[in-house]
């Protein structure tokens, strides 16, 4: 794998992702331009609901995404990610409710929101018995692009997620970061505005993981607008300017990373124990604790000056047993979660 990754546009314009073997960052906490928020949004959803009869599946979601921005979608496993991003490609129709994409009805304008949409689903459906260069030409011809840019399209897509030297062979004979990278440039051929991307780097190593991510990044840098869900939280992190964080259907909280850390986090205390604790009162009632959760033998006190518990806890706990380790730490993206969910990732 190269080093660096450079796509070219039609109309020639270089762009540079970061160095693919770095972890890149995104401006966690950045204000979006002025001429960005006042631009017409590149998606809006209003008042949402799916019903699978009695049973609200998507209840009452409303989210706008800005375009430029990278945004997340979160939240445990049946929490209705998956159904409201059908939603938004057109593959279920909507109970009620409105989705908008650039201002296009997705109902009643669904040919025209293809074009402006590009999708990257969690199983990637590529055809496995053709070259990488045959899947992207049959897209093209799906998309209606003149056969004469279609060639120097699929070769620049191929050049930029790094198969140019691999475009005539087999895709069956593709790694599983290949072929999701293939898929990405599957979803840019047609040069769409917003790019969908469902787990994007789910199943690949770690080399192919930073380098989705720069490609990511990369779509940013040239104005285009990218909604991802992922179940790694740092992911998130790391590439989205805003998240929303939903649950049984609902919106539970939307912001950026940074954000929600300073509303929702405090300081976090790990303590190990040689058994489990029983009597959790005393230290939920010790001033500044914000939370108590407890895991087997782990015991983690999240506070708002958690470094002036230690003590108090170690006094508390040295009578239920013996404290094997104690780590103190800033609050992360998964503690909020967790925190506003209820509980981890659901199966």
């Amino acid at each position: 794998m190269q080093n660096s990754m450079t796509s070219t546009e039609p109309n020639g314009t270089h762009v540079s992702s970061l160095h693919p073997g770095q972890p890149p960052t995104s401006e966690l906490g950045a204000t979006l331009p002025p001429d960005t928020k006042s631009a017409l949004p590149a998606l809006e959803i209003i008042d949402l609901c799916k019903m699978y009869g009695n049973t609200p599946a998507v209840d009452h979601l409303s989210l706008t995404v800005h375009q430029g921005e990278i945004f997340g979608l979160l939240g445990p496993n049946g929490s209705g990610k998956t159904t409201t991003i059908n939603m938004i490609s057109g593959l279920s129709p909507q109970t009620s409710g409105e989705i908008r994409i650039m201002g296009l009805s997705v109902k009643k304008n669904s040919r025209q929101v293809r074009q402006i949409l590009g999708f990257v689903p969690q199983e990637t459906a590529l055809y496995e018995e053709l070259s990488a260069y045959r899947n992207l030409d049959f897209h093209a011809d799906l998309f209606g692009i003149p056969r004469k840019e279609k060639k120097q399209r699929i070769n620049t897509m191929l050049e930029t997620v790094q198969l140019d030297t691999r475009k005539e062979s087999l895709v069956h004979t593709f790694s599983g970061g290949m072929k999701r990278r293939l898929a990405i440039a599957r979803a840019l051929l047609h040069d769409p505005k917003l790019i969908y991307l469902d787990e994007p780097t789910i199943g690949v190593d770690v080399q192919a993981r930073r380098a989705i991510w720069g490609y990511i990044l990369s779509l940013r840098a040239q104005g285009k607008t990218v909604l991802i869900t992922t179940n790694y939280l740092e992911e998130a992190k790391a590439l989205c300017d805003r998240v929303a964080i939903i649950d049984h259907g609902k919106l539970i909280t939307q912001d950026s990373p940074k954000h929600l850390e300073q509303m929702y986090g405090g300081d976090v205390l790990i303590v190990d124990t040689d058994t489990q604790v029983h009597n959790l009162e005393n230290i939920k009632s010790l001033k500044d604790v914000t939370s108590v959760a407890q895991d087997g033998n782990r015991l983690t006190v999240t506070a708002t000056n958690a470094a002036s518990l230690v003590a108090p806890i170690i006094s508390l706990l040295h009578t239920e047993g013996r404290i094997m380790k104690i780590e103190l730490r800033a609050p992360d993206l998964d503690d909020i979660f967790i925190k506003l969910t209820g509980a981890a990732l659901r199966d």
